[in-house]
């Protein structure tokens, strides 16, 4: 089936895990926070840097469409002819008077406009997290909420469209947070629905929680602001409310995967006409049953921020089109708490970011079974905000104090004078499976991202591979030619060489990743971590040293046995050659990532037969990338190094790799004792007391308090008691 990407897909390229926070706020907690601003500024220009130097013509697009020389606003007629406008007849009416504004000067205030009601709206969100709220996390929740807004999708996309998507997001937040008066509160409702009618079930939420005298101000709003609409626009008021039914059908195609509806997830799966739109029907009646209910049920608990972003999330699954700029609400799910243990906590969290943060194609790999995962992914989550995730209540004796993640006592290092980062301490558990795989595809994404912007020119890569040839030749090491040719000649060898290159690369470091997370956990975080830091230094030698391999070094008479003959001005890799970057060679992580297994298998392999068989697959590696010509011996020099800098480095931040066994964790605290206390023998680094091997036994529930009861009642607790009709 067809894939339309659509003018809303990512367009420009470009929580609170709460507990009991110190009431420190020195010197490192005000440079902290610092730093954390400075970040929102640095971000806002960016935004808006990324916005305004684009070309007149590819900046502000929907705003461009609305208000410019030949908009629809300015232009007689239907709003709607065309359907370049999309939004209700009451916003247009509100857009109407922008058209007398110079379109430079218009498209420069909208913008900085638009990063105000980012702020505001980040320092709304964090102003409304679930109460009891640490010192600490109320100084951080502004800058770090407005940091993911200015990151997210929806801002970054509703920046560069010029859209008004931000603002109902906004009045909605204002109403449940900020303005007190029952009334007002509805009237905010009200309006936004009337620039997004499918909001109207924030009214029904305000009614559930006892609100009713808001709820009822936001219909009254509402009908109001569409009658004023009907009658200063009543042609354009029929074509959006009668004839596009509240306006399906308005836009793009609804099957564009930039409409992360249910309706547009239907429409991608195949399904069409009155079956589709029963079945749309009907899914999107259990959603908002199942969502409402849940987000009462949050309300009551205390969490209104929470019952907020679940309402927001069946907003956009039940709405005809949600457009990427539309789909803040998904964000704002952050705050949810998931999972007994601190272990499982950041994974709801680190998901709804990813997904809000990145596009589909940096999660999921480009396989067609997992298309429809990839293309719905923002509904997915969406779905699971608003009917799935089991988010703690505050009732809840794990809500403060979750059980505890059981951390490993490391042998200490070597070098005394360097401490042992804490959040670098080894735990004993096995970390999350989802969060652990996207976590990998993410950083194979982005190191695949960063090895082809490494880009060069050709000249600048072979000069560097004459270099390194003459290196070669002076050591006497430079027996590429030979290899290459010798295999040549030898059919099978040639064969077994080019599929080890091509498939071995990426099955045995897995392979191994994954057994050592099945059978040992502890080690495979040790593990994981350098070989992490051998592919970001690696990184590092890409950028600084585009390197030729000898396959397309001209004149040297190698040989390219895996991708035959080439035109080294116009290479042809098939599908490889946009998505690769041909002279990322120095170093060589083909055969890094082998020596990484080889050594792996060395230290955890409990046969000396599999410690040998381990040490063949970087003999056969090195063996295959000189073979088929594709690196210098000097590469796997290279690739070494990196490989030896990234267990440093783990055995740096974390300790060595083996851990104290119970005999000695016993003796430690008696050579402890035993020893006078001499503040010169005291090591930097003195791991937790609570640090040890064995599992810990969930603890006691501490009481529920009953429904209703908060032992702390702070300026917000009281507000939310008062809009959830609490005594």
């Amino acid at each position: 089936m067809e894939r339309w990407e659509g003018r809303r897909s990512v367009v420009n390229a470009d929580h609170s895990v709460r507990g009991d926070a110190a009431a420190d706020t020195g010197a490192g907690t005000g440079l902290t926070r610092a730093l954390l601003w400075l970040v929102v500024a640095v971000l806002a220009v960016r935004q808006v840097a990324v916005v305004l130097r684009q070309p007149p013509g590819e900046r502000l697009l929907d705003l461009e469409t609305w208000t410019g020389e030949n908009g629809v606003l300015h232009v007689a007629g239907s709003l709607y002819d065309g359907g370049r406008f999309t939004g209700t007849p009451f916003a247009g009416l509100v857009l109407k008077p922008l058209t007398a504004s110079a379109q430079e000067g218009l498209g420069v205030a909208w913008t900085f406009g638009s990063l105000l009601l980012v702020v505001a709206l980040g320092l709304v969100a964090a102003r409304a997290l679930p109460s009891p709220v640490g010192r600490r996390t109320a100084l951080f929740a502004a800058p770090v909420a407005i940091s993911l807004l200015l990151l997210s999708l929806p801002v970054r996309n509703a920046l560069h469209l010029g859209q008004t998507s931000i603002l109902p997001v906004l009045l909605v937040l204002l109403a449940w947070f900020v303005v007190r008066e029952h009334r007002a509160a509805g009237v905010l409702v009200g309006l936004a629905a009337a620039f997004q009618p499918v909001l109207l079930l924030f009214a029904a939420l305000l009614w559930l929680t006892g609100r009713r005298q808001a709820s009822l101000s936001a219909g009254v709003t509402f009908a109001l602001a569409t009658v004023a609409a009907w009658a200063a626009s009543p042609q354009d008021s029929w074509t959006y409310w009668v004839h596009h039914l509240a306006g399906v059908g308005l836009g793009e195609r609804p099957d564009s995967l930039a409409n992360q509806s249910l309706h547009g997830a239907l429409l991608r799966l195949g399904l069409e006409g009155p079956v589709e739109i029963a079945l749309f029907l009907v899914l999107s009646a259990a959603v908002v049953v199942v969502g409402l209910r849940r987000a009462v049920r949050y309300a009551q608990d205390g969490q209104l921020l929470l019952a907020v972003a679940v309402t927001g999330c069946v907003v956009v699954a039940v709405s005809p089109t949600a457009w990427q700029h539309q789909l803040l609400w998904v964000l704002l799910a952050v705050v949810g708490k998931v999972g007994k243990r601190a272990s499982d906590r950041l994974v709801w969290p680190s998901v709804v970011l990813l997904v809000v943060i990145l596009p589909g194609t940096m999660l999921l790999p480009n396989i067609e079974a997992l298309f429809p995962v990839r293309d719905n992914v923002l509904l997915l989550v969406a779905l699971g905000a608003a009917c799935l995730a089991p988010f703690v209540p505050r009732t809840s004796p794990y809500w403060q104090h979750p059980v505890p993640t059981d951390y490993a006592k490391p042998v200490a290092a070597r070098w005394r004078r360097v401490p042992l980062l804490p959040f670098w301490r080894r735990v004993l558990t096995r970390p999350n499976l989802l969060l652990e795989l996207l976590l990998i595809r993410v950083v194979y994404d982005a190191y695949a991202q960063v090895r082809l912007a490494a880009r060069a020119g050709r000249p600048l890569a072979e000069e560097h591979g004459r270099q390194i040839h003459a290196i070669e030749q002076w050591l006497h090491i430079d027996i590429e030619h030979w290899v290459n040719h010798t295999v040549v000649q030898i059919t099978w060898l040639r064969e077994f060489f080019d599929y080890y290159y091509s498939t071995f690369h990426f099955i045995v470091p897995l392979t191994i990743l994954g057994v050592l997370y099945a059978r040992r956990p502890a080690d495979y975080r040790w593990v994981r971590s350098s070989i992490g830091f051998a592919t970001l230094l690696a990184l590092v030698g890409f950028w600084l040293y585009p390197l030729a391999p000898p396959r397309l070094m001209p004149g040297l008479g190698f040989i390219d046995t895996v991708h035959g003959v080439q035109d080294f001005a116009k290479p042809d890799y098939g599908t490889l050659t946009t998505v690769t970057n041909q002279y990322a060679a120095m170093p060589s992580l083909h055969f890094g990532w082998s020596l990484w297994c080889g050594v792996v298998i060395v230290m955890l392999a409990p046969k000396l037969w599999m410690k040998a068989l381990g040490l063949l697959h970087p003999l056969f590696t090195i063996a295959a990338i000189v073979a088929t010509a594709n690196h210098w011996v000097l590469d796997a020099a290279g690739g070494a190094l990196v490989v030896a800098m990234g267990f440093g480095l783990t055995y740096l931040l974390s300790g060595p790799r083996r851990l104290l066994t119970g005999e000695e964790r016993t003796a430690e605290p008696a050579r402890t004792t035993s020893q006078p206390a001499d503040p010169d023998s005291v090591p930097d680094s003195v791991p937790a007391p609570e640090s040890v091997v064995e599992p810990v036994a969930d603890p006691e529930p501490a009481a529920v308090p009953e429904r209703g009861a908060v032992a702390e009642v702070s300026d917000v607790d009281a507000e939310v008691a008062e809009k959830v009709g609490g005594k």
